[in-house]
């Protein structure tokens, strides 16, 4: 087959008896062989990096479960202080419970079994996620609106306190040179 420019347009001629010739249907097989050894690589990498990445949370599910853990000793000690009103204490010593529960359910599964369970809570309660991701995209939110505040004062007031510092000295010479 050959390729032709007449006028801008583009022809492709064919031999007599109309059919293509051998060398066009060897370049569409060496260009399906390259794609398809293309997306086998890229299954791979893709399989790769997910295995990794599991590899990766699976060890580290560990410390996850000991913060979990921790905090749940935490949440005890701290009902020391609520001695006086056992339905708080209760309240408190029940959620402890509950989270050396989920501690402990945490390293004795694996990621993929975990991210299972959380993908179907999701599927059956979608209101209840809808309800917590507004509420954590809330506590975000503000949690950077104070931080942005905090800077931006950080940032002005080195200047202030050098004046005030400046002022209060001026007024103590002040009013000891009054005194004299």
């Amino acid at each position: 087959m050959s390729v032709g420019h007449e006028n801008g347009n583009v022809s492709r001629r064919t031999d007599p008896a109309g059919t293509e010739p051998a060398e066009w249907d060897d370049l569409k097989g060496d260009v399906g062989e390259i794609a398809g050894v293309a997306i086998e690589r890229g299954r791979h990498f893709l399989d790769t990096a997910r295995h990794q990445a599991t590899d990766y949370v699976d060890r580290r599910k560990g410390d996850m479960a000991q913060s979990v853990a921790d905090l749940a000793n935490s949440l005890r000690e701290s009902t020391k202080s609520f001695d006086d009103r056992p339905n708080i204490r209760a309240f408190v010593d029940s959620a402890a419970e509950g989270l050396d529960q989920f501690a402990g359910s945490i390293r004795e599964q694996s990621f993929s079994d975990i991210y299972g369970e959380v993908e179907e809570a999701m599927r059956r309660r979608p209101v209840a996620v809808a309800a917590v991701s507004v509420a954590l995209g809330f506590l975000a939110a503000r949690f950077i609106k104070a931080s942005a505040e905090n800077s931006s004062a950080e940032r002005a007031a080195p200047g202030r306190r050098y004046q005030a510092s400046e002022r209060s000295r001026s007024g103590a010479s002040q009013a000891s040179a009054r005194r004299a």
